[in-house]
């Protein structure tokens, strides 16, 4: 058998692996988060959010809601690490930019061992 014949095969083999491993992977709902946005976004998502009263106060101010802007930011958001504190050792500090209703917002969050606080947010 030629070396191009075994290429082929390869590759169609390889293709076919691919095909099904995405589609189990889909119906699984598995996501991929290798960058470091995505893991910091990640693990606040998956903890308990409260919000601060100056926090509430501003979105408050805006009219807009917590769940929106959790959704937005918390999903969509960039993590500003040069504005962060990730060298503490108990709750790390993040600054996170997002889009809300074709604004830019930043908010602040305190993101501890069981739960991230909201302590700060900014329309631009």
């Amino acid at each position: 058998m030629g070396l191009l014949k075994r290429i082929g095969f390869y590759l169609l083999g390889l293709s076919i692996g691919l095909v099904i491993v995405a589609f189990f992977l889909k119906e699984k709902g598995t996501s991929f988060c290798y960058g470091p946005n995505c893991r910091v976004l990640k693990d606040i998502r998956n903890k308990q959010i409260t919000y601060r009263e100056e926090a509430l106060k501003a979105i408050s101010e805006y009219s807009l809601d917590t769940t929106g802007i959790a959704k937005a930011v918390f999903t969509d958001g960039d993590v500003i690490f040069s504005e962060s504190d990730t060298k503490r050792d108990s709750c790390k500090t993040y600054a996170i930019d997002a889009t809300l209703n074709s604004k830019k917002v930043t908010v602040s969050v305190e993101n501890c061992d069981s739960i991230a606080k909201v302590y700060d947010f900014k329309l631009r």
